[in-house]
């Protein structure tokens, strides 16, 4: 009953070792989050993913007309001058595009031209003028009304990159007036003609939708963002991910048609019914927006301001006219139950498998599914918390690892001591008091001992019996470097191996086997080997493989009379070789005794040989290698100091 009480302990140690770890991580993870040291992460996670989206066709409602660096170096003038801003303008409006957005800055005259740029704006009802509200306001051109003016703010994160869009904001300098962003206008502007109107959202009355398409709001937590200013009302960026994403002309490829050098018809497919935006494209003007969202970009991270309109203007257009996928977050409670359940598997599947490599690999599939899952998701226009999910389910997976590794180690150290111990303890046994049984036995089937001998043997018998209990239980309290013969005599194992040696060899000759009787040349020659070849372990062992020979030898060697007992180094081997000419052996009978030879010999990687010599009697011999110590038993040495 007690055994299964604490068998049942242990095994609640175990799981509870698995549990707690990874409740604890899940608990730091979740603070972590809420403390926005995640955000970087989660922002990385979701540019990865929308990176590695299939490509998309091009958007062929939206035109890019990029005033780019051999435009500038033809006018020889930046900024662009009015004169050639109102040409381009009037030479747009010829081929009929649904609106124009000039995201070109005038709030001041650029001459030569300013007249020419104000009939302009006057003339052409479809044209979208910019202006920047936050955090320095640029007025937009005069005598424009309000439904013609759009600003061009950009809201970027921490790391420089942008993600949102600002879709609407008040005023700074007036709260009760309202202002709207470019791409907004654009949009409002194109699906007037499809007969979609703007207005608040059902669900969310703050957010913007054209007919059904709610424009999903975004808020100071929504996704892996927290506490960020969610002011106006923003938009999740969903980036159109193709090596080109929208088709661009140039303003030399515009004057070379108009000047008869190309197709007007190509103007006229590029520009009629659709969005066209102009902007500056010219590098050394720097009009840079930092995206990582966007793959094969040039230069890399980097688009062009007019084009992260035409991004944002694509965006609503394709999903209220395409269906096409607007970013979405879950509910924050959602989110977190989702980070949990990932937590809670990992650690289920420790529990379940309790193994480190099925745990491993399940760990590692988990993981697999998890990033496809959000995959899966992002492709849908879900962006999911992925990369705290993914923090528990490793980090539990690791730490569920690392706990089921050392409880293996354990287990198997432990398994180590106790085979070694049960080993030791038959050893002590077998070369003692089971040695003198056998003696006692054979002379009982031969009936050639008498009553009284037979009660002073087994009197002796147990004696040593008891003698060996209490020899190892001091062994186990004390720890001595010790070993105990057969016959009692306690051998201090810090001495020379030789010395050890001619101890054994002395004093198990002294005790009382029939077949010592006959001995008349004993003969004995231990070369010295040095304590560095030694470990404490590797000289018991040696020395109870001489005293097991040995003891045989007195036991079996009927009618011997010569027995000789050597040690030899040669060549970085050393050999312990014992020789009679007795009766000789069986060689196809392996006793306790030779597997445990071969035990030692396997610990010292060396080599065992028991044989019969021709003439008559037989040889026992060990082999080993006496270049560095034997690498197991050191291992079990340093268990044992464990115990």
């Amino acid at each position: 009953m007690l055994l299964s009480i604490w068998n049942k302990f242990k095994q609640g140690i175990t799981i509870w070792s698995i549990t707690l770890p990874g409740i604890a991580v899940l608990a730091l993870v979740i603070f972590f989050r809420l403390n926005g040291s995640l955000q970087f992460i989660e922002w990385v996670t979701l540019d990865s993913f929308l990176r590695l989206r299939p490509s998309e066709p091009i958007d062929e409602r939206v035109v890019i007309v990029g005033i780019n660096e051999e435009d500038i170096g033809r006018i020889r003038n930046y900024p662009i001058p009015d004169h050639e801003i109102a040409k381009l303008l009037r030479t747009l409006q010829k081929y009929k595009p649904r609106v124009i957005g000039l995201d070109i800055v005038r709030d001041i005259p650029v001459e030569p031209g300013h007249a020419e740029l104000v009939a302009a704006f006057k003339d052409i009802k479809n044209l979208i003028a910019v202006e920047k509200v936050i955090p320095v306001a640029i007025k937009p051109p005069p005598d424009l009304p309000s439904e013609q003016i759009g600003f061009v703010d950009v809201l970027s994160d921490d790391d420089g990159k942008v993600r949102r869009a600002l879709l609407g904001t008040n005023r700074p300098e007036n709260n009760k007036k309202y202002a709207f962003s470019l791409p907004l206008r654009l949009a409002e502007t194109y699906l007037k003609v499809e007969g979609i109107k703007l207005s608040n959202g059902i669900r969310d009355r703050d957010a913007m939708q054209f007919g059904s398409t709610e424009l999903p709001r975004f808020f100071s937590n929504s996704g892996g963002y927290v506490g960020t200013d969610d002011f106006g009302v923003q938009l999740l960026l969903n980036y159109r991910n193709d090596r080109e994403r929208f088709r661009t002309l140039s303003l030399k490829d515009i004057n070379d048609i108009e000047t008869g050098k190309g197709n007007p018809n190509l103007l006229r497919d590029a520009f009629g019914g659709r969005i066209v935006l102009i902007g500056v494209t010219a590098p050394s003007i720097k009009d840079f927006i930092d995206t990582y969202a966007i793959a094969n970009l040039q230069p890399p991270g980097k688009i062009y301001g007019v084009e992260f309109h035409a991004h944002v203007v694509s965006q609503i257009v394709s999903a209220v006219l395409d269906g096409r996928p607007v970013l979405k977050t879950w509910l924050l409670g959602w989110e977190y139950l989702w980070i949990v359940s990932w937590g809670v598997l990992a650690i289920y599947l420790g529990r379940l498998t309790q193994s480190p490599l099925k745990n491993l690999v399940y760990i590692a599939v988990a993981s697999l599914g998890l990033v496809g899952i959000a995959y899966t998701f992002i492709i849908k226009g879900w962006w999911i918390p992925v990369a705290p999910a993914l923090l528990v389910l490793v980090i539990n997976g690791t730490i569920i690892l690392s706990t089921f590794y050392q409880y293996d180690r354990f287990l198997r150290s432990q398994i180590e001591i106790r085979q070694y111990t049960i080993e030791r303890t038959f050893t002590v046994i077998h070369n003692g008091p089971l040695q003198t049984l056998a003696k006692i036995l054979r002379h009982v089937q031969d009936q050639d001992l008498e009553q009284n001998q037979l009660l002073e043997d087994l009197k002796n018998l147990n004696y040593e019996i008891r003698e060996v209990g209490e020899y190892l239980k001091l062994e186990a309290l004390d720890r001595e470097e010790s070993l105990r013969l057969g016959n009692g005599l306690i051998l201090d194992l810090k001495l020379p191996i030789r010395s050890l040696f001619y101890e054994v060899y002395s004093h198990t000759l002294q005790r009382n086997f029939p077949c010592f009787k006959t001995l008349k040349v004993k003969a004995y020659s231990f070369a010295p080997l040095e304590g560095q070849y030694l470990s404490i372990e590797q000289k018991r062992e040696l020395c109870q493989f001489l005293e097991e020979v040995l003891c045989n030898v007195g036991k079996h060697a009927k009618g011997v009379t010569r027995l000789s007992a050597a040690g030899k180094q040669n060549k970085g081997w050393y050999t312990l070789s014992i020789k009679d000419n007795g009766a000789g052996i069986d060689s196809c009978y392996e006793g306790q005794g030779t597997k445990q030879c071969l035990n030692i010999a396997r610990k010292l990687r060396g080599k065992f040989q028991r044989k019969s010599l021709e003439e008559k009697g037989t040889l026992c011999e060990l082999t080993w290698p006496i270049t560095s110590k034997n690498w197991i038993l050191a291992r079990i040495r340093r268990n044992t100091n464990l115990i």
